[in-house]
């Protein structure tokens, strides 16, 4: 990956507060803090939701999550929920096993009554259920879904990737991006070393994302995508500078790194700096929102767009972040 540094940028001074697991998630996908009163959209439903009309003929939903559930559509509805799929491209419940004649007989009985609760006026959740059911629908016949068949690739493609889920994951992420999907996620778990972190990461974490990474960006910038395609890697929160009695690192939001590209970004920088011992942010800090807002300007999505929480609150896109002006020319 260090070979293909020049494609992106390092953010080396994030600071956050979120240090537990699923708050930090939560943040790091959204750019608020959990809110019991609030179920906000992750940054990849806001994203997929600004550019879809940009991809009309896309029959595959708009926003892919490979590995994991990611965090969901919040306020703006199922329709731009994530599409989960494992590294092979598996949808859970898409074949239904039964004849297509007394499926379609099933499909209209269900659109009957779908109508009925949308005359009904029972709210915008029912025509949302009715568009997820069209849309899968279109998923079970659509030739857009050989794209996360990433054993249709070469075999020295795969191998480039690497034969782990998340080599399959950045490889599908880039079959997707290539159908026109606005959004993949592709997750890569297991940082969580408290204790024997060193062998953990020289073994087996690094080599993998190593591999990946840096096929996923060649890739991409060999096939003149990248300045279409905008890059984001990071995690929930970072590590402690210093190593613990278990030969491991624990929890740390305070001041950490995040890695983007492609896109509109400016490429081969380093933005921010720490102090000696790791532990503190000595420049301007930036927080997820800030990282979002540049992810939006570099693809350019307007910061002025502005949501309505079901509760009719307003909400601004990013939640009010600032770009990082370090990030573009």
């Amino acid at each position: 990956m260090a070979q293909q540094m020049h494609h992106m940028a390092i953010v080396r001074s994030m600071s956050t507060r979120e240090a537990d697991h699923m708050r930090g998630r939560y943040y790091m996908h959204t750019g608020y803090v959990p809110n019991p009163n609030v179920e906000h959209p992750s940054y990849g439903s806001v994203i997929a939701h600004e550019l879809a009309d940009q991809v009309p003929d896309l029959e595959i939903p708009p926003f892919v999550s490979v590995g994991s559930g990611s965090v969901g559509a919040g306020f703006l509805g199922m329709t731009w929920a994530p599409f989960v799929v494992d590294s092979n491209g598996n949808v859970r419940n898409l074949d239904m096993g039964i004849d297509p004649a007394r499926l379609a007989q099933r499909l209209e009985m269900l659109a009957t009554i779908e109508k009925g609760f949308i005359g009904e006026k029972r709210g915008g959740s029912a025509d949302d259920h009715a568009k997820v059911i069209q849309k899968t629908v279109k998923l079970m016949t659509s030739s857009q879904m050989e794209a996360f068949k990433v054993t249709k690739e070469p075999k020295e493609v795969q191998d480039r990737y690497g034969t782990t889920g998340f080599g399959r994951g950045c490889l599908m992420a880039r079959r997707l991006v290539e159908m026109g999907v606005p959004f993949v996620e592709v997750d890569l778990g297991g940082w969580d070393n408290h204790a024997n972190i060193f062998p953990t990461l020289a073994n087996t974490k690094l080599p993998e994302l190593d591999k990946a990474m840096a096929a996923l960006v060649s890739d991409l910038a060999d096939r003149g995508m990248l300045d279409d395609t905008a890059i984001v890697w990071m995690g929930e929160f970072s590590r402690t500078p210093n190593i613990n009695g278990g030969g491991g690192r624990d929890h740390w939001a305070r001041s950490w790194s995040v890695v983007v590209g492609g896109g509109g970004f400016k490429r081969g920088v380093a933005v921010g700096e720490t102090s000696s011992d790791g532990k503190e942010v000595v420049t301007e800090p930036y927080t997820s929102q800030d990282v979002m807002a540049s992810v939006l300007k570099s693809l350019g999505v307007s910061l002025e767009t502005t949501f309505t929480a079901k509760n009719g609150r307003p909400m601004k896109i990013a939640n009010s972040g600032k770009v990082i002006k370090e990030l573009f020319a």
